[in-house]
């Protein structure tokens, strides 16, 4: 069975400076996929490449047997990939409710698509603060609506760039359990972030790299069983 997303030897570059080294990786139907590393090390550039922010200059990205290297982004999310960006970029000046249904879509069929009241089940603190604008929210309540936002697009595939950072403990585990709930319903995530506790409690493998190069990959019991390359990799 064909790979739901397959990045094969792609080279990513700004400007004259060259940040991915043939960079792969696949992600399974139903899967969590982790990519870990330093910071600087091409974490975000992997995944502005898959979204066609930053387009590769050679290489190969299939998304569902399908190659979309070259799309823009917008073409990108159609496709059913959906982001949740590092940094958030919800839309300030929209309401929760707002940001929720401005890209809601069901484009790919999805027989029980998200909506605005499954979103808000899931994060019930949006509920709360569904009139509320988006500069108006904690970290973490920006952070659950980006997520939300995403979701409202129905994808295939869910990629968060740094899903907890700069979030509170609490705020933080709420994160990993919705992750978690959405694992079990079967959506597939590819995710980047720093903890690797919660990472390998929730994930099915994991991919690290060190200056744009994939330096090690396996499942969750071998790296927990490879404190080495946690620390030479990870600097934990």
């Amino acid at each position: 069975m064909a790979a739901l997303l397959e990045v094969d030897g792609i080279d990513t570059f700004y400007g004259r400076s060259q940040v991915l080294f043939g960079m792969s990786l696949t992600i399974n139907a139903g899967e969590v996929v982790t990519l870990m590393g330093r910071n600087g090390m091409g974490k975000t550039t992997t995944i502005r490449s898959i979204m066609g922010l930053t387009p590769a200059a050679r290489g190969h990205i299939r998304f569902r047997g399908s190659d979309i290297r070259g799309l823009p982004s917008y073409r990108v999310a159609k496709v059913g990939i959906g982001l949740v960006p590092e940094g958030r970029q919800i839309f300030s000046n929209l309401s929760v409710r707002e940001n929720l249904i401005a890209t809601a879509a069901n484009r790919n069929g999805a027989r029980r698509p998200w909506t605005y009241e499954r979103v808000v089940q899931l994060f019930p603190r949006l509920a709360e603060r569904i009139n509320n604008m988006g500069n108006q929210l904690s970290g973490g309540e920006q952070q659950m609506l980006a997520i939300g936002r995403a979701l409202m697009t129905n994808p295939h595939l869910l990629i968060l760039d740094e899903a907890t950072e700069g979030l509170a403990p609490l705020i933080r585990q709420e994160i990993w359990n919705c992750l978690g709930q959405l694992k079990r319903d079967g959506q597939a995530i590819l995710v980047v972030d720093k903890n690797v506790g919660a990472l390998t409690r929730l994930s099915d493998r994991h991919y690290i790299i060190e200056k744009g190069r994939v330096v090690w990959q396996g499942d969750s019991p071998a790296l927990l069983a490879a404190p080495d390359i946690q620390h030479r990799y990870l600097g934990i």
